[in-house]
C-alpha cells in the first residue's frame, strides 16, 4: 500500500510503502508520528543542520526520516534489524523517491541486541556525526537494548549530535491512580544512568522546542517530543 505526504513548501511529495498495522516484531512497517516529526524538523532545518555531515538512522522502519536527511546531508546510513524484509522495503521507498536524494544511500542491517555488529557498520561510524533516531521507544527491552547501541555509538569519534524524536503513550494505572508514560518515563532514567558512567559524562541532553512548521499531514499531539544529545568524545 502507498501513502503519500504532501510536502507543503516542495514541488514534490515523498512517496512510501508501509503498513497502517503489524504485529509488535513489526512495527518498524508502519510509519509514526514521531518519525514525521522529526522529518518537519529535518524539512526545516536541514540545510543548516545536515549539509556536508555524515548521518546515520536507527530503527528506520520504512526509511521515511531517512529519506528526508537524504535531501540535505551528503551521506546518509539507514539502518534497522533485518526481518519481515525490512531492509528490501526501505531500498524500495528509497527508489521510489531518488530524484529527491542528493546524498550517498546505505541501506545497513543493525541489531540493538548484537554484540557485534557487520564491518560495514563499523567503518562507517567514523564518519558519522549526526544520529537519526523515531520512535524507537516503546518496550523497555527495546530501550535499554537501544540506549547500550547509543552509548556506542557515542563513543566512537568525531563528536556527534542525536536526534530522538517519540511519542510518549500514556496508560492508566491503578497503582498510581492516574495516567502515566512508563516507557518514556523508563527511557528518561536508561539516559540517566548513561550519563553517570565516566565515558559518558559529557553528554549534553535538552529536549527541543517543537514549534517548527508542519509540512506532512499528521496530528501534531501534545504527547510528541524531540531530544538532543551532544556528544564529546
Amino acid at each position: 500500500m502507498y501513502k503519500r505526504f504532501i510536502v507543503i513548501n516542495f514541488l514534490n511529495f515523498i512517496c512510501s510503502e508501509h503498513s497502517y498495522s503489524t504485529t509488535l516484531d513489526l512495527v518498524g512497517r508502519q510509519i509514526w508520528r514521531g518519525a514525521l516529526l522529526l522529518g518537519d524538523f529535518l524539512l526545516h532545518y536541514g540545510s543548516s543542520l545536515l549539509q556536508d555531515h555524515t548521518v546515520l538512522e536507527l530503527g528506520s522502519g520504512v526509511g521515511f526520516t531517512s529519506i528526508v536527511a537524504a535531501m540535505f546531508a551528503s551521506e546518509v546510513i539507514c539502518t534497522d534489524i533485518d526481518v519481515g524484509g525490512i531492509l528490501e522495503l526501505i531500498r524500495a521507498n528509497a527508489a521510489r523517491n531518488y530524484k529527491l536524494l542528493k546524498a550517498n544511500f546505505t541501506v545497513l542491517g543493525l541489531d540493538f541486541y548484537a554484540h557485534g555488529w557487520c564491518p560495514n557498520v563499523e567503518a562507517k561510524l567514523t564518519n558519522v556525526t549526526v544520529v537519526l533516531v523515531a520512535d524507537v521507544i516503546y518496550d523497555n527491552d527495546v530501550t535499554e537494548a537501544f540506549v547500550n547501541t547509543l552509548q556506542r555509538i557515542l563513543r566512537t569519534p568525531p563528536d556527534k549530535t542525536v536526534y530522538i524524536a517519540l511519542e510518549k503513550r500514556y496508560v492508566f494505572t491503578v497503582a498510581d491512580f492516574d495516567s502515566v508514560a512508563p516507557c518514556y518515563e523508563y527511557f528518561l532514567q536508561c539516559l540517566q544512568k548513561a550519563q553517570a558512567k565516566p565515558l559518558d559524562s559529557q553528554w549534553e541532553v535538552e529536549q527541543v522546542p517543537i514549534d517548527f512548521p508542519q509540512y506532512f499531514n499528521y496530528e501534531r499531539v501534545k504527547e510528541l517530543v524531540l531530544w538532543r544529545i551532544i556528544s564529546k568524545c
